[in-house]
């Protein structure tokens, strides 16, 4: 006689449920990626639900269930790229061991890697940002923070270490930030003359001189 069928095991509902989010995660993925494309062309006021929703190639509906207008949109496009510098960076500069200087390389390496792969959307959080409400730009305020705090802490120990200067810690890291954001801003400019290798690599024996103690300077320039 066959056995009656059981109930699904946790095993399976925990499946079921990972693959759902997921599909969710792709989705919103796709979405946004849209929406930063519209941004792009026509700028956030001018950007309809319409042209987004032909864009991603799906009904507007669809938009709204993930989003609740435009507003939600634009600030959902600026916080998914700060995450990834604020996610990605840690990581990256731990597997560069334990000289904070070579932490510090990894990490603007990193963060340029990550501008390279999301250029219009540092683009457009430079212009629209300001569009936000009060609430959304002090989140942006937030994660910017966030962001920075790896290779603050990085510069930080450097000088404890004896190989960085006596810098301002916060000056530098929003400086080297800024600096691989103008791979993004000025792409139109550097791409006929370097790729991202190369312009990471002039930023950084820019940088590094500046940074880092006269004796130790040729060790870490050498390793570029």
């Amino acid at each position: 006689m066959a056995k009656p069928a059981t109930a699904r095991s946790s095993a399976d509902l925990a499946v079921e449920e990972a693959v759902r989010a997921v599909r969710v995660t792709t989705r919103r993925r796709q979405l946004l990626d849209a929406a930063v494309k519209v941004m792009e062309r026509t700028g956030f006021h001018q950007m309809s639900m319409q042209a987004l929703a032909e864009e991603a190639q799906v009904s507007v509906g669809l938009f709204y269930k993930y989003f609740g207008g435009k507003e939600e949109i634009l600030l959902a496009a600026i916080v998914d790229i700060l995450e990834a510098f604020r996610d990605q960076l840690q990581p990256a500069m731990d597997r560069a061991g334990d000289d904070p200087v070579e932490q510090l390389i990894a990490g603007f390496r990193q963060y340029a890697t990550i501008v390279d792969e999301n250029r219009d959307a540092v683009v457009l959080t430079y212009r629209e940002s300001r569009t936000l409400d009060a609430a959304g730009r002090e989140r942006i305020k937030e994660l910017e923070v966030e962001t920075s705090a790896p290779m603050r802490a990085a510069v930080t120990a450097g000088i404890e270490a004896g190989l960085i200067l006596d810098v301002d810690a916060d000056l530098v890291v929003f400086d080297l930030m800024m600096l691989a954001h103008g791979w993004a801003l000025k792409h139109w400019h550097f791409a006929p003359g370097y790729d991202l290798d190369r312009y990471v690599e002039a930023q950084l024996r820019f940088a590094l001189q500046s940074l880092v103690v006269e004796d130790a300077l040729p060790t870490y320039l050498a390793r570029l």
